[in-house]
C-alpha cells in the first residue's frame, strides 16, 4: 500500500480543515518545504499537495509552493485545488507536478476533464471522488451534487481514469477512522482500480486495517501533524 502523506495550502502555508470548512482551519507549519524534506527524510516517496486557496479561486493559486517542493525534493507530487481550465494544469506540470487530481471539473465540465485524460494520459490524471452520504460534493466540498458515488465511478473508468481518491467529507480531519466499509465496496465493483483512501485515518492500526481489505494507496495528513501517527512508525509500510 503507497503511503501518501498530505500537505494542504493557505496562504502558502500547511494546514488542516476540519470536514473541509475553512473556518476550522489549523496552521502545522508556514514552511511546506520544511514538511516535505521531513517526509522524504523518513522513506515516503509520494506528496499529496492540495491549493486550497486554488479550490476557492477557482485557479490554481499555490504553483511556487508546489516548485519550490518540486525543485529542492524527489518527491512524486499529485497536486489538486481549484485546477480549471488547460492554462492550470500547465502550469501544474511545469511546476514540477507529476499528476494532477481533479474533482469538482469532473462534475461540472466533464468535456474539459475527458479532453485532459486524452491529451496528457489517464497515468497522470486523478479523479477526486469527495462524497458526503456516497453522493458527490465539489467546490471545496461547499456544494453537495445528486451524483451517486458508483455510477459516476463508472462512467469515468469507461472514459479510462485509473486513479481515485475518495474522500468521505464526514471523516475527514476528525481523527476518528477511515471509512473502509465504503472502500471495500467500491473495490468490489472496480477491482482493477487504483483506489487511493482519503480521511479519519488516526492510528497505524487504521493503516493496517486499509492495508488488510486491500487498498492500493492511503491519503493521510492531520495524524501526522497531530502526533498520532509518528513517521518512524510508516517504515514497515514504505
Amino acid at each position: 500500500m503507497d503511503i501518501i502523506p498530505a500537505i494542504d495550502l493557505i496562504e502558502g502555508k500547511c494546514v488542516r480543515l476540519s470536514q473541509g470548512d475553512y473556518d476550522r482551519k489549523t496552521t502545522y507549519n508556514e514552511n511546506p518545504l520544511e514538511v516535505a524534506k521531513a517526509f522524504e527524510d523518513h522513506g515516503v516517496r509520494r506528496l499529496h499537495l492540495v491549493d486550497l486557496d486554488g479550490a476557492k479561486a477557482q485557479h490554481i493559486v499555490n504553483h511556487r509552493v508546489l516548485e519550490n517542493i518540486a525543485t529542492h525534493t524527489s518527491l512524486v507530487i499529485d497536486f489538486g485545488g481549484g485546477l480549471k481550465t488547460d492554462d492550470d494544469l500547465r502550469i501544474a506540470f511545469e511546476c514540477g507536478a507529476k499528476m494532477i487530481t481533479g474533482g469538482s471539473i469532473a462534475v461540472k465540465s466533464p468535456d474539459i476533464f475527458e479532453s485532459w485524460i486524452h491529451q496528457f494520459g489517464a497515468e497522470k490524471i486523478i479523479l477526486g471522488a469527495d462524497v458526503k452520504n456516497e453522493k458527490i460534493a465539489v467546490t471545496g466540498w461547499t456544494e453537495e451534487t445528486e451524483n451517486d458515488l458508483l455510477p459516476f465511478l463508472e462512467k469515468y473508468t469507461q472514459k479510462g481514469i485509473q486513479k481515485v481518491i475518495c474522500t468521505d467529507i464526514s471523516k475527514d480531519g476528525m481523527l476518528q477512522g477511515p471509512s473502509t466499509d465504503l472502500y471495500k465496496k467500491i473495490l468490489a465493483a472496480f477491482p482493477d482500480m487504483y483506489l487511493v483512501a482519503s480521511g479519519g485515518v488516526c492510528s497505524v492500526t487504521d493503516l493496517e486495517v486499509l492495508a488488510k481489505a486491500g487498498l492500493p494507496a492511503v491519503i493521510f495528513g492531520k495524524a501526522i501533524y497531530e502526533g498520532k501517527i509518528a513517521l518512524k512508525d510508516l517504515r514497515p509500510f514504505l
